[in-house]
């Protein structure tokens, strides 16, 4: 974990975040030896196409992911809220891990101004507390002003999304903040809300 908490420029990490998003890449996150989201009782989805991660995960520990189509599973936790994977405190098949694990980046919650807020996800909400941005530009000022105010939007008007597109979850919310936040960009396209 960088102490520091230096989360990097704001510009190129929502550029980064985009792609990893878009599947065109990974999230860089300087973890260190932060291992907040592995300890925080969630779910990793693994779609059919990740048949590398599929094969070094044991078959006991994966099931049917709820509502999406046949293949797509779900990696749960133990009674201790941890994945079954973290041993001594690092991933056991890291190399391999899956998509989910490579592209979750906290920061996101720093970004989008959003609290994880489940209990089980303190350690997440410590650490995104952590993280600063630098602003070395204007433009990427009026970026994290524009996620901001997209996940603002999202909390407030959430009947303005298709029932299938509304966030169902905190990290969901803030990850749909930095998918749209173009559109409250004041020169952007959209409507700057």
């Amino acid at each position: 974990m960088d102490v520091e908490g230096r989360a990097g420029d704001f510009g190129e990490w929502v550029v980064g975040m985009q792609a990893a998003l878009r599947g065109e890449g990974e999230s860089d996150v300087p973890c260190g030896s932060c291992t907040a989201c592995c300890t925080a009782s969630q779910f990793v989805h693994i779609a059919p196409d990740e048949t590398d991660t599929l094969a070094h995960i044991p078959r006991q520990l994966l099931f049917p992911a709820p509502g999406l189509p046949q293949g797509h599973k779900l990696l749960g936790y133990d009674e201790r809220g941890h994945c079954p994977l973290l041993i001594d405190g690092a991933c056991s098949i890291y190399a391999h891990r899956p998509r989910t694990c490579r592209t979750y980046d906290c920061r996101v919650f720093t970004a989008a101004g959003i609290d994880p807020g489940d209990p089980e996800k303190a350690r997440i909400a410590e650490r995104a507390r952590q993280w600063t941005f630098s602003f070395p530009t204007h433009e990427d000022a009026a970026k994290a002003a524009a996620v901001r105010a997209a996940a603002r939007f999202l909390v407030e008007h959430p009947d303005q999304l298709p029932q299938e597109r509304r966030p169902r979850s905190a990290t969901e919310l803030a990850v749909l903040a930095v998918e749209i936040h173009e559109e409250f960009l004041p020169d952007g396209a959209g409507d700057p809300r």
